[in-house]
């Protein structure tokens, strides 16, 4: 999992940037201590960080220069100060890119995953899914929506993510049955109809309404999806 160094002196800001980082299937590492931003940096050593220029102690300029003595890690300022000047200086100071406040939570995502696959090699499809305004994250086998986290069992979470890997298209009940099948446990006819209509209810129940289809006879799909 990529980690992300957010130095932000809003905790507010900060707070929120994290958990939209987590729903995408980053790792967010909030800076507390102003006062050792390079330690933090040492000791955490982020794929990416992300940094303001008005901060405690030492300015974000300041600190990027720490760093770059050290390590060639893809970095982001974001600040209100929004002057050609302090474009500049930040891109100087070794800054990849710069977003200015108030900013759109999609478009640091965006800039964040492109700087880590110039860096990385980095493939977002790889983490999950997203779909109707929540995300599928692959590797905690959980749907994320509206900075709630929605548990799925090992079925439900088979079921869903054989459906958006299909979407557009009707996916049969013998079909989803052959992907929840293991040594451990056979899924019958009945089995399938039963955890269909938990994951369903779960993310009705989350807001996300009802996007699984049924096509009488043929099977499901993702509705708008």
């Amino acid at each position: 999992m990529y980690k992300i160094l957010i130095v932000e002196d809003d905790a507010t800001i900060a707070d929120i940037l994290g958990r939209h980082l987590e729903k995408w299937g980053f790792q967010s590492v909030p800076v507390t201590d102003f006062s050792a931003v390079d330690q933090i940096f040492l000791k955490e050593n982020p794929s990416l960080v992300l940094m303001d220029i008005v901060l405690p102690f030492f300015n974000g300029y300041y600190w990027c220069g720490k760093i770059r003595q050290v390590s060639k890690v893809p970095m982001i300022f974001i600040s209100s100060k929004n002057t050609p000047m302090d474009m500049v200086m930040a891109v100087n100071m070794g800054a990849d890119d710069y977003i200015t406040k108030p900013f759109d939570l999609d478009v640091v995502t965006a800039k964040v995953a492109a700087l880590l696959r110039r860096a990385y090699d980095y493939h977002d499809e790889i983490e999950g899914i997203s779909f109707k305004d929540a995300f599928l994250n692959f590797k905690e086998a959980a749907v994320y929506y509206n900075d709630r986290r929605i548990e799925l069992t090992k079925n439900e979470y088979k079921i869903l993510r054989c459906l958006l890997e299909s979407r557009g298209s009707i996916v049969s009940r013998d079909v989803l049955m052959q992907k929840l099948w293991d040594s451990d446990c056979f899924i019958d006819d009945n089995t399938l109809t039963v955890n269909v209509a938990r994951l369903r209810k779960k993310l009705d129940d989350a807001g996300i309404g009802r996007c699984i289809g049924t096509k009488k006879g043929l099977g499901y799909m993702m509705k708008d999806a």
